[in-house]
Order: structure tokens, then sequence, then C-alpha cells
């Protein structure tokens, strides 16, 4: 009995204090709750305003990217002493090399033979180091455009020749036919003292010099020194060097190739480096029409967003012309996608194919293949075409023996960086000729051909180095990075937006599926948790269960009893959630009493 009463104060202090802080979490659980929930949905609120903000950067950012890469891409691309592109342009960071071929005449002395073609021998080539450069640039804002010279410093490179600079070459004699062709225009007189000048220093139709005097250092002539020295036919004979050289005087010299104004694409990114004028004017005054117009490139960049199918211009004043080049094919280099330009039929044409060239004919009309530069080159019989008469007509190839027209070696092509207009590789290829002919009342050139004769081609091919295309690469990268950014920025933000509906979506679904779990456990024996009218009958149902649980658990004795005696009262301690619950398991009295 004793056991019994001590159990049962024990259980009523317990259920006292027990009681008493059930009281005092109960009273402080709305409060919790409510602040709890302000709390979240503050945070809630902040996520989603910064989740609209972020989208919404996504979508102007996407819509408006690409104006701002091109407005940044304007301003690093124009031309200007500040900008990315101006030291490449004025300075070619690449090495550029000149390869010349030169023509060895072989039969010279069968030329008059009629039923003998000139045999040709090609030596070379013999490569130069070519350093260019631009001086004397003055800029014009007034028309947004920039004035220059160029100029270039040759080296010879002997370990990429096939030769040397004192190979002897024999070849066609430049200067006394051109003496020729200038006299055949004049009087009878005039002409009856050019023929015997040319007898009295006993020219003949061939020379013979080394490569070094061919090319840059020159040859003194005697018909060069009686013409200087001389000045009696007027302005008809112009001399404008004391020696011949087909490069003398170009080496380290900014006064050969005339003065370019070009467009600095500050207005207009797609004008960068097209010609405004050349020599001070817009029309070169050496052809006819729009053939002698200054229009084109200068070289170093091309018109931006060129089409496939299209054409771009190169202005080369050698020629005093700009020529054509055609859309052929879409290539990689460097691993960029370049359009490949070429010149062909067209580019070479003078009204034969293609009417609208008829302004290049320069006077008497030839079959396609050459361009007629006469006037170009002080009114010597010169005309230009691709190597070895490479896409010229078949007229020519027949005229001599040992040329051999190729298109991977004669080609003329540009391929071009559609986004930007830079060039990525550039073969420039041309062949000097001259145009041998009967020439009334001078006695060197009477029974003689009709030829057009092959002297000198050249090679200049560069490619834009690994350096330049990676940055190149860039470009593409940074327009596509910046949409790509743009996208991630709109997919976060719609998540951050819809964070807070999704959370409660997902709060409803767990507590619905809790419900029905119930249900079916309790096989309808108890309520569903949004059944019980009050937290209060909630948690006093819980702890029916607890103690259930509990009596099944419960050992039937304890050490504290006495031996072979029953409790009255069993106390058991069970832990849920919240609170700890106490049962009490009512019993007999011992076997003794």
């Amino acid at each position: 009995m004793a056991l019994r009463f001590r159990l049962i104060i024990a259980y009523e202090q317990f259920l006292t204090f027990g009681s008493a802080q059930r009281s005092k979490s109960t009273s402080d659980m709305p409060t919790q709750s409510s602040a709890m929930w302000r709390q979240r949905s503050n945070r809630g609120l902040l996520i989603g305003i910064f989740g609209f903000c972020l989208g919404l950067f996504g979508i102007m950012c996407g819509m408006f990217w690409e104006d701002i890469f091109n407005w940044f891409k304007h301003k690093e691309m124009a031309l200007a002493p500040d900008t990315r592109v101006y030291e490449n342009w004025k300075t070619p960071p690449m090495e550029l090399h000149l390869d010349i071929y030169l023509y060895n005449w072989t039969n010279p002395e069968e030329f008059g033979n009629l039923s003998s073609k000139p045999i040709l021998q090609q030596l070379g080539p013999y490569r130069f180091i070519d350093k260019p450069d631009k001086v004397n640039i003055s800029w014009h804002p007034a028309n947004s455009s920039v004035t220059y010279r160029r100029r270039s410093f040759y080296y010879f490179d002997a370990a990429g020749s096939a030769g040397s600079l004192d190979d002897e070459i024999t070849t066609l004699n430049a200067v006394a036919l051109s003496a020729a062709a200038t006299a055949k225009q004049w009087s009878a007189v005039k002409r009856g003292m050019v023929d015997v000048g040319l007898k009295l220093y006993g020219q003949e139709m061939s020379v013979t010099k080394t490569v070094d005097e061919m090319l840059f250092t020159g040859y003194s002539d005697s018909m060069i020194d009686v013409a200087m020295a001389m000045p009696i036919f007027g302005d008809e004979v112009k001399v404008p060097f004391d020696k011949f050289g087909w490069f003398y005087t170009r080496n380290g010299s900014a006064d050969l190739t005339g003065v370019f104004n070009v467009y600095t694409g500050a207005d207009d990114l797609s004008q960068l480096g097209q010609m405004h004028s050349w020599n001070y004017h817009t029309h070169t005054g050496f052809f006819d029409s729009y053939c002698g117009m200054t229009n084109g490139s200068a070289g170093e960049f091309q018109p931006q967003q060129p089409q496939p199918g299209g054409s771009v211009g190169l202005f080369t004043p050698d020629m005093c012309r700009t020529l054509p080049l055609d859309y052929v094919e879409t290539l990689q280099i460097e691993g960029l996608q370049g359009y490949k330009f070429a010149g062909g039929d067209r580019s070479v044409d003078n009204g034969t194919l293609y009417p609208e060239n008829l302004c290049f004919c320069g006077g008497e009309c030839v079959p396609s293949g050459v361009m007629n530069i006469s006037s170009c080159r002080f009114g010597s019989p010169v005309f230009m075409s691709y190597p070895h008469f490479y896409n010229a007509d078949p007229y020519y190839l027949e005229q001599v023996e040992g040329l051999e027209p190729d298109k991977e070696r004669h080609e003329f092509y540009m391929v071009v960086e559609p986004s930007t207009g830079i060039p990525l590789e550039v073969a420039a290829r041309f062949q000097v000729n001259m145009l041998v002919e009967p020439i009334d009342g001078i006695q060197l050139y009477t029974d003689i051909p009709r030829i057009f004769f092959p002297l000198i081609w050249f090679e200049q091919k560069v490619t834009i180095t690994s350096e330049l295309a990676e940055q190149l690469k860039l470009l593409p990268a940074v327009l596509l990075g910046g949409q790509i950014f743009a996208g991630i920025c709109l997919a976060i933000g719609l998540i951050l937006l819809l964070w807070m509906p999704m959370q409660q979506l997902l709060s409803w679904c767990q507590t619905r599926r809790y419900d029905v779990k119930t249900q079916q456990k309790s096989n309808g024996q108890y309520k569903s948790r949004s059944q019980f009218s009050s937290a209060e009958e909630l948690k006093s149902k819980a702890s029916t269960l607890v103690c259930e649980k509990s009596a099944g658990e419960s050992p039937d004795s304890s050490p504290l009893l006495e031996r072979n005696s029953t409790p009255a009262a069993m106390i058991t301690k069970s832990q849920t959630d919240d609170n700890e619950v106490i049962c009490i398991r009512e019993g007999t009295d011992s076997k003794q009493d």
C-alpha cells in the first residue's frame, strides 16, 4: 500500500508540472507561428522581387545585346590613333613575302623567224621580305577619312629563294621597246630620230642582265640617258627614272604608289577602308567613265557582311584601277569561316566578254585575259594578266612556249572574314607582259610577229596569324555568350519569381498526402489531422496512442517491487514529437494482500 501511495503522489506531481508546461507552450504557440509566418512571407517577397528584376534584365539584355555588341565593335574597329586596329593597320604584324619569278628567253636569235615561237624558262622564286608601313598620315574628321602614303622595305631572303641575285637572265629589251612604242604615234621625222638612236647605241631585241639589276638595283641604258639629256621631244617623252628595273626606287620609297584617302568607318563601319580618292582625285583619269573611278577597298579591309554570290573590289595603284573579285566558295582559315573571292574572267576582261568593261580597252580591244595599263605606265605597252595567262584567252598561250597555267599556283584570290571584313588570306598574283609588234619606220621592229611577251610575274601571299585569328574568334563568342547569359538570367529570374508559389503548392501537396496516408493506416479507427477540432484534441489522441504502444512494450515486473507482487499502477514515460507523455497502467495488489 505504501508503494502504491508513493507512486500515485509522484504521478500527481508530475501531471501538475506537465500541465503547467503545456499551458505555457500552448500560450506561446500563436505568437511564434505568426512571427515565423511573417518572416517567411517577407523572405519570399524579396526573392520574388529579385527574380522579377533579374528576369526583366535578361529580357532587356537579350533584346539589345547585339546592338550593344555592335556599338563596342564599331568603337574598337573604326580607324583612329587610339583604337585596337590602328597599329595592325599602320604596320601589319605578320611577315610578308614577295616572291618574284622571271622568264628567261632561251631563243632570242630566232625571234625574226615567224615560224618560231619564243621559248621561255621560268626562274625563281626570288623571295624578298616585305616590311610595309604607312607614313604621312592625316586625319579628316569632316568626312571621316584618313590620308596616307605606303612605304615598303624589301630584304632579300636567300634561304627562301630558288636562286641568287647574281643569276643572269635574258629577256626582252623593255627600254628599246618602250621608246619605239612611244614613237609609234609620232611623225615620220621623229620616228626616224628614234630609229637612228636605237641603231647608234646598239639596241637589240633582248638584253642579258643579272636578277639584281632587273629588279631593285636597276641598270643604266643609253636610251634613257639620251631621253633625259635631250628634251627635244617635249612633253611627249616622260622619263621618270635614270635607270630601268622592275622595282627600281621602290625600296623605301613612299611616292610610287601615290596618296591614298580612305574612310575610317567612324560614321559608317561598312565604309571602313573603302577608297575615297587617290592622288587627291576621285577619278584616276587613266580610264574613261566608271572604269577610272577610285572605288573599292585599299586592301586592308573589305565591306562587312559580304554576301555569297556577290563581289568585292580591290584598288591596285600599280594598274591605276579597281579589280573586281567574285565570290567562289566558303572555307576555313585558322579555324575561322571566310568567303573566298577570286579574280575570274570578268576581272581581266576588256569588253570582249562583258560589255560593261569596254572602257578598260584603252584603244584597241584585244582578246580577254590581259589588261591594258599603258596609260598608267608612262605610255609603255604594258599589259597585266594573271601568271602564265591563267584565265586568259588561248590566243596568248599559243604565242609562246613554256607556260603552264594552274589554278592552285596562279589564281588571284582573297578570303574575307564576313563579320569584320578583315582578309584572312590573300594571294596577289600578277604577270607583266609587253606588246611586241611591227612598227613602221623603226628597223628593229620590222618583220616580227605580234606577241604579248611575258616578262615577270610576282606573288604576295599572306595568311592571318594565329594570334590575330584567336582575337577574331572572340567576337562571335562574345556575341553568343551575351545571348546565353541573357537566357540564364531570364531562367533564374523566373525560377525565383515562382519560388514562393511553388513552395506553398508543395506544402499543400505534402499535407494532403499525409492526411490520406493517416486515414488509410488507421483503417477508419482514428480521425485525420484535418478532422480534429483543435490542437489539444489532436495531442490527446496522440498521447493515447503512445500509451497504448508503451503498454504493450512495458515489462511485467520491476526490481523495485517485492517479489511475487503486482504493482497497483505502472508509470511509463514515452516521447512524442513535441511532448513527453506519462502513461499509468492500473494493476492489482500483491498476492499476499
